[in-house]
């Protein structure tokens, strides 16, 4: 009976896999085929490997880009919420202070909002500060809409370190600065990770809060990009599918590579929040 119920969870886990990875597949099939094979061949693999498609949806199509703006706004994001973050979650992990957990406790609440709502608040903030339609503009509400799970997830990471190590950080002469630079990130590598993924993933497909901050093409991002060449390359779907897989590929490849890290980082803080 055990043996049976494994299998039935295997072949329905099979089915799941199969349900989520045949649109990508399908994906990838149309950008190297011809206009004509779309429309006339129903199969994964094309007659003809059409590689040009990806050197023109990266070239004319601009992705080239919109690739490189979003590898600075995910890459610089990551850095903003990672540090931010972990220097918040230390402080509310570690040290007592009046006000410690209403603060922390605005931050989770903050993740109820809905985004939408507070984007009217936040357009008219950046047009005061003289930053919409510019690199920071987008990164700043990027950073702050990344921290509240951010500092979640790390506080509870803090917590399960034995009190012991800032005693002993203390001994040496460690301020409260130096022993979370040189004690407690180190610790809390698989926790950082973890955000790290979870941020570059928010930024990478991020489309609504470009579409209102970025009309300069040449700051927009890889999401907001498929939108002006979606308008343009709309009935070329060759091009149209090449560019989805640019924009697709990069970050499925970084999270394969890295779901251990994601597991471990979110098992790690679960015990005790």
């Amino acid at each position: 009976m055990k043996t049976r119920n494994l299998i039935l969870i295997h072949l329905l886990l099979c089915v799941v896999v199969i349900c989520c990875m045949f649109p990508l597949a399908w994906m990838v099939s149309c950008a190297l085929k011809s206009q004509q094979e779309i429309f006339r061949s129903m199969s994964l693999i094309p007659a003809e490997f059409q590689w040009k498609n990806f050197a023109i949806a990266w070239k004319e199509g601009s992705f080239g880009i919109y690739f490189f703006n979003s590898v600075i706004y995910t890459f610089f994001t990551v850095i903003g919420v990672l540090f931010l973050s972990s220097l918040a979650a230390y402080a509310f992990a570690r040290i007592k202070f009046p006000g410690s957990q209403v603060l922390f406790y605005f931050f989770i609440a903050s993740m109820m909002i809905p985004i939408p709502g507070a984007f009217i608040p936040l357009y008219v903030l950046l047009i005061k500060l003289g930053i919409v339609n510019t690199r920071i503009g987008l990164i700043l509400p990027y950073i702050n809409s990344g921290l509240a799970l951010a500092i979640f997830i790390l506080k509870g990471f803090f917590e399960e370190i034995p009190k012991e190590l800032d005693e002993a950080a203390a001994v040496d002469g460690c301020s409260r600065f130096t022993t979370y630079w040189y004690v407690m990130l180190p610790i809390a590598r698989p926790a950082l990770a973890t955000v790290g993924i979870f941020t570059a993933l928010n930024v990478w497909n991020e489309f609504i809060l470009a579409l209102i901050i970025i009309s300069n093409r040449s700051l927009m991002p890889i999401q907001r990009g498929i939108m002006v060449f979606q308008g343009q390359y709309v009935t070329d779907y060759p091009l149209l599918m090449a560019g989805l897989t640019i924009a697709t590929i990069p970050i499925l490849v970084v999270y394969f590579a890295m779901q251990k890290n994601i597991i471990k980082g979110l098992t790690a803080g679960a015990v005790k929040g």
